[in-house]
């Protein structure tokens, strides 16, 4: 039996893309990801990730990356619910990771509060119908779903190097990170708008920006 499993990296972040990865392996092949200790990506090393990174794709019978840009997600969350229209621009995204692998059986980390209303709507985007298995923590509990978030870690993680080397250090990108604020308040000193690789509808960015308007007006 062939078994996908989907996952993400990159929602909570300010700055970078959002990559969805898949990838497609034969089940009697799981216990070699085992073997490798895949888990979720959040625990795992910068070095162990890459290390993986081609031992799991070695393993896999085919993958599927899509990234989204911010422009992308911005437009998707304008005037709308953020969250939700979130959740089914990652479930619209899935879909196509999905259609691309073909799987008997896939299992997803759920972006979700409903688990299976966020199946559904991979679900329903789908031009390829097969079972949808999503749950919350599946990174954590399919080893397909944790090489999946390997895979999509590493993707962005090279993004965002690339990133860096344009833009300057503006650390990882989440607004936990000190860097990324501090890079968000310098850029809009020296520029009227921020850089295409800003997600300008999250609310912190918005924020600065609204804060540099009124100082403006004052002046």
């Amino acid at each position: 039996m062939l078994i996908a499993g989907v996952d993400e990296a990159g929602r909570g972040c300010v700055i970078g893309p959002l990559v969805v990865a898949g990838i497609l392996i034969r089940q009697e092949n799981t216990p070699l990801l085992e073997q490798l200790e895949v888990k979720d990506s959040k625990l795992l090393t910068a070095k162990k990730r890459e290390e993986l990174f081609p031992e799991i794709l070695r393993l896999a019978e085919k993958y599927a990356v899509i990234k989204l840009s911010p422009h992308q997600i911005d437009q998707a969350v304008e005037n709308q619910r953020k969250l939700h229209k979130l959740n089914r621009l990652e479930a619209a995204t899935m879909a196509k990771i999905v259609d691309q692998l073909k799987p008997e059986v896939v299992y997803v980390d759920a972006a979700d509060v409903y688990a299976e209303r966020f199946a559904n709507h991979i679900q329903d985007a789908a031009v390829f119908k097969t079972q949808i298995i999503a749950e919350h923590k599946a990174d954590r509990t399919y080893p397909v779903v944790s090489a999946a978030s390997i895979v999509a870690k590493v993707e962005r993680d090279r993004e965002i190097a690339l990133l860096r080397e344009k833009y300057g250090d503006f650390g990882t990108g989440y607004l936990t990170d000190l860097k990324t604020p501090a890079f968000l308040a310098y850029w809009l000193k020296n520029h009227d708008d921020y850089p295409d690789c800003v997600r300008k509808s999250w609310k912190p960015a918005k924020a600065l920006k609204s804060q540099k308007g009124k100082t403006q007006t004052t002046l």
